[in-house]
């Protein structure tokens, strides 16, 4: 089927693959072919403190076609795989009601999990439970993991506190651990839409080389002065948008601890490692039915595709 000629009303657009792989210019030039609606599935470009360092597009690069779940989140309130998922639900079952397809584009895979496979019912976890586990070293909380949700543990690199952290303090407050509640998602909406994927991952070396290039282009467009009006709101470090990529780098140039050269050079590094991370994420953890394009994106060929 042609992604931009539906069958139904239920079908629902997908394009996701690492930054800086292309994947807004194709959502925009599919969009152009019939009624859509472009959904964000970014976990940075939901932020309004974060349109220069999350590449989000502006409204000149939006062109007119309609545009949702981008800056639509104030950075002091961290926006969970959740609640992204509960807002592109309505904005999918919107864009449907309207005749449009939604085109849902971004790269960050825990975000569309969510969409398609729910949510696992976790009850609360108890609040004691959760201040004693986050008085754990990650290397004490780990070796607790491994004695108490081994297949957790098993799974699991022994440097990732949060979720380490996260799999013991689901195990200690419900007696049960992790997988039995990831067994029994609820909330996915897979099963209710005729979805068209397409997963981007061009070479990688051509991929690196446009990483290195956007942050070049983000410092012209005023990535400085974005991080200062960061700095400004002093919100904590463990917010998102304090963590995402380019703003700690930027933001210890703005307070003189390492210069320009070192920031942009740190920034550059780490959005490389970044795009590797998500690169191996998409090539494993996709469904293999799912369309793989691993050519430099040639969005005349891939508009007309057949998914």
């Amino acid at each position: 089927m042609n992604i931009s000629s539906p069958k139904n009303d239920k079908d629902t657009a997908l394009i996701i693959g690492p930054t800086a792989s292309g994947k807004s210019a194709l959502a925009l030039e599919l969009a152009k072919k019939q009624p859509s609606v472009i959904i964000n599935a970014d976990s940075a470009q939901v932020y309004s403190d974060l349109q220069i360092l999350s590449a989000r597009p502006d409204t000149e690069e939006m062109q007119g076609i309609d545009h949702q779940l981008y800056g639509y989140l104030d950075g002091a309130h961290p926006c969970s795989a959740a609640q992204w998922a509960a807002d592109a639900k309505d904005q999918i079952a919107s864009a449907h009601r309207g005749g449009k397809l939604p085109i849902l584009v971004g790269g960050t895979g825990l975000y569309v999990r969510t969409l398609l496979d729910g949510i696992a019912p976790i009850p609360e976890i108890d609040k004691a439970v959760r201040n004693n586990v986050r008085l754990l070293t990650v290397e004490r909380a780990y070796q607790a993991l491994v004695d108490e949700d081994p297949f957790a543990a098993e799974r699991l690199n022994p440097n990732d506190s949060s979720r380490i952290m996260r799999a013991l303090e689901v195990v200690r407050s419900t007696g049960k651990p992790l997988n039995h509640w990831q067994a029994h998602k609820t909330g996915g909406i897979k099963d209710d839409i005729n979805l068209r994927p397409l997963v981007l991952l061009p070479p990688r070396d051509w991929l690196y080389s446009r990483c290195d290039s956007r942050f070049e282009i983000m410092l012209e467009r005023g990535a400085k002065e974005e991080a200062s009006r960061l700095l400004a709101r002093n919100l904590p470090n463990t917010c998102p948008v304090m963590r995402a990529i380019g703003v700690p780098e930027i933001c210890a140039w703005i307070e003189g601890t390492i210069s320009i050269e070192e920031a942009q050079m740190q920034a550059m590094a780490a959005t490389r490692q970044y795009a590797k991370r998500q690169y191996t994420w998409f090539r494993n953890q996709c469904p293999p039915a799912w369309l793989r394009y691993e050519k430099i994106v040639n969005y005349d060929n891939l508009t007309s595709i057949v998914i």
